[in-house]
C-alpha cells in the first residue's frame, strides 16, 4: 500500500487507515472476536494507521486496539486517539490537569507508555484560539505522554485556525464526495504548512457504499437512526449532514462512474486518496470483509479528470445548495 507522511508527526502511514468508531459504539453491536478479526484483516492488507477515541464505547474501542497491539508486537502501526468528548463541552474543561488524566486513561486502555497521536475531539470553537490549550499540549509532549498532537474539527474555519498553530501535526475532518468544501481552502493551507490531513466519514456514514435505499433501516443504537437531525452531536457526522433522500439521489448519479471491477465504496475512497494534501483516509469497518475491501481501494487506479469533474457537478447541483458553507 502506498504510504505518505502524516504531517508533522513525521510518520509514514498507509493511505487507507481504519476508523475504529464502529468497534466501540454507535453503529450497532460488534462482538469482541469480530472486532479483533476486523483489525487483523485491515493490518494484514497493509493498513498501518488506526484511529480511535476515548469516547468510543467509553474506552471499548481503545481497549480492543490495545488487545490487538499485544497480539502484534513489533508491528509498524500508528495509533491515533482523541480526547475531550467524555465531559461537558465547555472551553473550561480543556486544562492541563484534565489532559493528563485523559491521556493516562487512554495509555492504560491502549497498553502503551506514549500515545502516537492525540487529537482534540471536535472541542468548542474557542478552544482552537486558546494559547493555554496548546501550551498544555506541548507540555504533554515534553512529559512523554504523547508523541504528537492534532485536532479533529467540524468546520473549515476551525481547521484553518488549527493549521496556523506551529505544534499541530494533523487535522482530521470530514471529506468525501458529498463534502467538497475543504478542497478550496483547508487542504491547500495544510499542504503549505506541512500539516497532515486525516479524512474521516469517507463514505458519508455508508451512503457512498451504494448499498442503501429508501427502505434501509438502522438499529436503535445506530447514530444513523438517532442523530439524523443532530439530536446527539453535530449532524454533519451523520450522512455528512446531507438529507438521506438527497444523498441517495446523489449516489445514484455517481454510481455509473464506478468501474466494473471496483465497488462504489472503493471508488469513493480512491477519490479521497486522489485529493492533493490528504495523508490518510479512515473508513470504518464492522467485519473483516469490509476492512479488506476498504484496504483494496489503495490499488484502484486514480480517477480520471472526467470523473473528478462529474463528482463536482453532482455536488454543485444537489449537495451544495443544501449544506451551503456550514462545513
Amino acid at each position: 500500500m502506498e504510504k505518505r507522511v502524516l504531517g508533522r508527526t513525521g510518520r509514514q502511514v498507509g493511505v487507507i487507515g481504519l476508523g475504529a468508531w464502529q468497534l466501540g459504539a454507535d453503529w450497532g453491536e460488534v462482538a469482541e472476536d469480530d472486532a479483533l478479526a476486523t483489525l487483523s484483516a485491515a493490518v494484514d492488507d497493509g493498513v498501518s494507521f488506526l484511529d480511535t477515541a476515548d469516547v468510543y464505547g467509553d474506552g471499548r474501542s481503545e481497549q480492543l486496539i490495545g488487545t490487538f497491539l499485544k497480539s502484534r508486537p513489533g508491528a509498524d502501526l500508528t495509533v491515533a486517539t482523541k480526547m475531550g468528548r467524555r465531559v461537558p463541552q465547555v472551553p473550561e474543561a480543556y486544562t492541563l490537569d484534565n489532559f493528563r488524566a485523559w491521556n493516562d486513561r487512554s495509555r492504560k486502555n491502549l497498553g502503551v507508555d506514549t500515545l502516537d497521536l492525540v487529537q482534540l475531539h471536535c472541542p468548542p470553537t474557542p478552544v482552537y484560539s486558546s494559547d493555554e490549550v496548546f501550551d498544555a499540549l506541548d507540555t504533554l509532549v515534553d512529559e512523554g505522554r504523547i508523541a504528537a498532537y492534532g485536532v479533529s474539527v467540524e468546520t473549515r474555519a476551525e481547521a484553518l485556525t488549527a493549521i496556523a498553530r506551529p505544534g499541530v501535526a494533523s487535522v482530521q475532518l470530514i471529506l468525501n464526495m458529498l463534502r467538497l468544501g475543504p478542497l478550496a481552502d483547508v487542504l491547500p493551507a495544510a499542504r503549505e504548512a506541512g500539516v497532515g490531513i486525516i479524512a474521516r466519514v469517507p463514505l458519508a456514514s455508508g451512503l457512498l457504499s451504494g448499498k442503501y435505499d429508501e427502505h434501509t433501516t438502522f438499529a436503535e443504537n445506530d447514530h444513523r437512526n438517532y442523530n439524523r437531525h443532530g439530536e446527539a452531536f453535530d449532524v454533519g457526522e451523520t450522512f455528512s449532514g446531507v438529507d438521506f433522500a438527497t444523498g441517495l439521489q446523489a449516489v445514484r448519479r455517481l454510481a455509473p462512474l464506478v468501474p466494473e471491477d471496483v465497488t462504489m465504496a472503493q471508488f469513493a475512497l480512491r477519490w479521497i486518496v486522489d485529493q492533493p494534501g490528504v495523508s490518510v483516509v479512515i473508513p470504518g469497518a464492522r467485519n473483516p470483509k469490509q476492512a479488506a475491501g476498504n484496504a483494496a481501494a489503495a490499488a484502484v487506479a486514480p480517477l480520471s479528470e472526467a470523473d473528478l469533474a462529474a463528482v463536482r457537478e453532482v455536488y454543485d447541483e444537489l449537495i451544495a445548495p443544501q449544506i451551503g458553507e456550514r462545513w
